[in-house]
């Protein structure tokens, strides 16, 4: 047992959180951005999928890794989590810079996996981060706090998109001006939002007992490898039925971020990417700022969302997120008016806050203190082993079964989220211990 850990005020969470909103921001634009521009650059809707293996591939491979990796570092100077926050978010403000200069469909697909890899580098330390730093107590807080500034990023990163395709200039050529002023604002919230942490927030060192079995431990560049199928085949329960959630419910929301702008381009502007560029410039600025509101709620309900978990447990919180998100993508390729698109994305933006944060509440009880790296990993391959599914099958989908229609693709993307919220019943949830129970409101 270590030593008790200190309870943290409000603000210092705050501090702690803060680098987060950087790499969110990063996501906002690959979300929203990315994909666009796969279409300005000729990529075909049914290629579209098969182009964004990037993120849940290096996600797969990077994640756990650096989870596992971190768990075994310790620097006096530098810190356990934090030289890959840095790492991971240098790399990231370096690609997001170069990306609008791409000039062929293959450099932009290119440059996203550099830029996916350092994301993951960066992201996965800060889920342990979180349990690292804060007492049981105030994990829920923790975590729900990640959820703001994954909303607040995310916003951020969309509404920026909305902004500069309304009042940048036209620009000749394969890229507009808005995706450079989105990317180069990116670039700098991603270095500058971690800088902030890491000088703001001390990382607890270990004991001089837990120091000595770091330094004991053996194993080489293969032991995070080992490590990762170790903490897999004693994996409790709980994580396991959190996965077969998660199947379904990321297959759906890669659905969602690939054919979001496509769609409301055909419901609303009855156009499509190459009909009318300037058509669907406005389209993927209307999506910018369908996805900024649906994040502004996400930050604006991700506390509240600390107290329903605590009144009626993480799992009911999630089941009931997930069913409004559904019911909202069924709705939204219905839609021609522009701005009642907003109205099911209040429900979706609500779900998102939940899926930033409660399904950790529902596992953390049951992962061991010293492997929350390789375990916050781990919930990562289950979140891009389905999109990797995605990206391999659904392209197929789209193309045989759903007519190559985007608005086809949102409700194939809602009737995945119903299963999903199904799935979350079938979570049994264990009697947490006292400090945990106390701190979510009971159990099941």
């Amino acid at each position: 047992m270590g030593i008790p850990k200190p309870t943290m005020s409000f603000w210092q969470i705050i501090n702690m959180n803060v680098g987060f909103f950087g790499i969110q921001y990063s996501f906002g634009l690959q979300q929203s951005a990315v994909n666009p521009i796969y279409d300005f650059l000729g990529a075909s809707p049914d290629e579209i999928p098969l182009l964004n293996l990037a993120g849940p591939v290096t996600g797969l491979l990077i994640q756990p890794l650096i989870g596992a990796m971190s768990d075994k570092t310790w620097h006096p100077k530098f810190g356990r989590r934090k030289p890959y926050f840095f790492i991971g978010a240098l790399f990231c403000s370096l690609c997001l810079f170069v990306y609008p200069f791409s000039s062929s469909l293959w450099m932009a697909v290119g440059l996203l996996w550099v830029l996916d890899a350092a994301n993951n580098t960066a992201m996965e330390p800060y889920r342990a981060f979180i349990a690292d730093k804060l007492p049981p107590h105030q994990m829920p807080t923790g975590f729900l706090t990640q959820s703001f500034f994954t909303g607040l990023g995310i916003t951020l990163a969309n509404v920026s998109l909305f902004i500069f395709q309304k009042y940048m200039p036209e620009k000749p050529g394969s890229l507009p001006y808005w995706v450079f002023g989105s990317f180069f604002l990116g670039s700098f919230c991603s270095i500058a939002s971690v800088l902030w942490s890491i000088t703001k927030t001390p990382e607890i060192p270990p004991t001089p007992e837990e120091l000595a079995k770091l330094r004991a431990e053996k194993g080489g560049i293969l032991k995070p490898v080992v490590e990762i199928g170790h903490a897999i085949r004693d994996m409790p329960l709980v994580m396991w039925q959190l996965g077969l959630v998660y199947l379904f419910q990321w297959y759906a929301l890669f659905c969602y971020w690939q054919n979001a702008s496509k769609s409301i381009a055909a419901s609303v502007w009855k156009t499509t990417p190459l009909s009318n560029k300037t058509l669907y410039g406005e389209a993927v600025g209307w999506t910018g700022l369908v996805n900024g509101w649906y994040n502004v709620v996400t930050f604006l309900s991700a506390f509240a969302l600390v107290g329903l978990a605590k009144k009626y447990s993480a799992k009911s919180v999630h089941f009931f997120c997930l069913v409004m998100a559904g019911i909202a993508l069924l709705l939204f390729p219905l839609i021609e008016n522009k701005y009642l698109l907003f109205a099911p994305m209040t429900g979706f933006g609500i779900a998102w806050a939940s899926m930033m944060g409660v399904p950790y509440l529902m596992v953390v009880a049951d992962i061991p203190k010293e492997k929350y790296g390789v375990y916050m990993g781990i919930i990562n391959m289950m979140i891009v082993i389905p999109m990797i599914l995605q990206n391999l099958t659904f392209g197929f989908v789209l193309k045989n079964f759903l007519n190559n229609d985007p608005r086809h693709a949102i409700s194939f993307a809602g009737i995945f989220l119903l299963i999903a919220a199904s799935a979350t019943l079938l979570i049994k949830v264990n009697k947490p211990k006292e400090d945990v129970l106390i701190s979510l409101g009971g159990g099941h």
